[in-house]
């Protein structure tokens, strides 16, 4: 069998490599996408979280299960800052399934081709192309390609392959969907402290007839300890242990969470995107809106790229240097989280949700604060609130400077 030649080969058929084939086919160019799994949506290891742009983008909105508008968030003593509007939706719970499944479709109507099952086991960049070898169910096939895209995740095979550098953070994340949970409609609720999250925080989402609930952290936050066992804690705290106490389990997920750009986010004829480019939001581990925008971003200039045929180091580095803005609000947005949270003990943290559960910062907080961009937010309560200024002055330099 001859080789087959595309104009770009997209490994990794989730939401964001979905997005990225759609834009590249609806700019002309022929678009082969790669998924290792042999249905779309399956497995994820994800909140299943997608703000209201990224909706708006796709159009899916058969795939919510419920529209989240609000939040209560505990602090390790229990005291709640509640937070949100009806009338105002903050994201959306959608079935992970439906809504990568919808994304996917979209690309092969506008012309990208799929092959499932499959995945390179190995790429050799030449003069010209990038020569792959693919296994697939029809057994191994070359493909050769002028635009190689790794879409594939935390442990993407392209950044490893090309030793395209790391995600400066790698947390590890536990969620289980549950019936029975006693929660809000329309509202999440997050849980903190050192016993159930050690940094970060715990979560629960509504999801339709079900409920999500996790915890993440970083491995060496957690004392030899697993997200399981914290997630065990979680549901046997007392202070609310009754929300949990009718839950029954009908699956659980599990997968690590990559943050901060990866040093060489794209080289000659090679690109990154989402996960594996280490673009999930410091402060929430989302990674469909970031690597929504980064397609945006750029797939516009690598269309211009492949049209003029230059996809040398040199031009892929300019194309890259376009996320500059977009590390440097990862870096922020890590100082942030740092600061308010993971690098807070139960004390501070008890300190800091008494301020917040005023009701002046409540009412900023709902004007101001956002899930994809925390930074305003934090600015506001670092400049307005004197309280905040003593807590968070290891950051202050990061976050207003970074």
């Amino acid at each position: 069998m001859g080789v087959s030649e595309y104009d770009a080969v997209v490994v990794g058929a989730g939401p964001i490599g979905g997005y990225l084939a759609a834009g590249l086919a609806e700019g002309g160019v022929s678009v082969l996408l790669l998924e290792e799994h042999s249905e779309i949506g399956r497995p994820f290891q994800c909140a299943g979280l997608v703000n209201p742009h990224v909706m708006n983008l796709t159009g899916l909105h058969h795939t919510v299960l419920s529209p989240i508008w609000g939040a209560r968030i505990h602090s390790p003593s229990g005291t709640p800052v509640v937070i949100g509007d009806e009338g105002r939706i903050r994201t959306w719970s959608v079935c992970r399934k439906l809504f990568d499944e919808g994304v996917v479709r979209q690309a092969i109507e506008k012309g990208a081709r799929i092959w499932l099952s499959s995945k390179p086991i190995s790429a050799v960049i030449e003069e010209g192309s990038v020569n792959l070898r693919i296994r697939t169910p029809e057994g191994v096939k070359d493909v050769r390609c002028r635009l190689l895209c790794g879409a594939d995740g935390a442990h993407s095979w392209v950044r490893r392959h090309f030793k395209m550098g790391r995600p400066k953070e790698l947390m590890i994340g536990f969620q289980v969907e549950v019936t029975g949970y006693r929660g809000q409609e329309g509202r999440l609720d997050m849980y903190t402290g050192s016993r159930i999250a050690p940094g970060f925080f715990a979560w629960a989402i509504p999801s339709g007839e079900t409920t999500r609930i996790g915890t993440w952290s970083k491995p060496g936050l957690m004392g030899g300890e697993s997200c399981e066992q914290l997630l065990d804690r979680l549901r046997e705290e007392p202070l609310w242990r009754n929300r949990f106490s009718g839950c029954k389990e009908i699956g659980r997920f599990c997968g690590p969470i990559p943050s901060g750009m990866v040093k060489r986010p794209m080289i000659g004829r090679v690109a990154l995107f989402g996960d594996a480019a280490g673009l999930c939001k410091p402060t929430t581990g989302g990674g469909i809106g970031p690597g929504f925008a980064q397609v945006d971003l750029v797939t516009p200039h690598l269309l211009d790229a492949l049209k003029c045929d230059d996809l040398s180091d040199g031009r892929m580095s300019e194309i890259a240097g376009l996320m500059g803005p977009m590390r440097r609000s990862q870096r922020r947005s890590k100082a942030l989280r740092d600061a308010f949270l993971t690098e807070s003990t139960d004390s501070e943290l008890d300190d800091i949700f008494a301020v917040w559960a005023r009701p002046e910062v409540t009412e900023l907080i709902n004007d101001i604060g956002e899930i994809e961009h925390p930074i305003p937010l934090g600015i506001r309560m670092l400049r307005e609130i004197p309280e905040f200024r003593s807590l968070t002055k290891r950051a202050v330099k990061a976050i207003l400077l970074g």
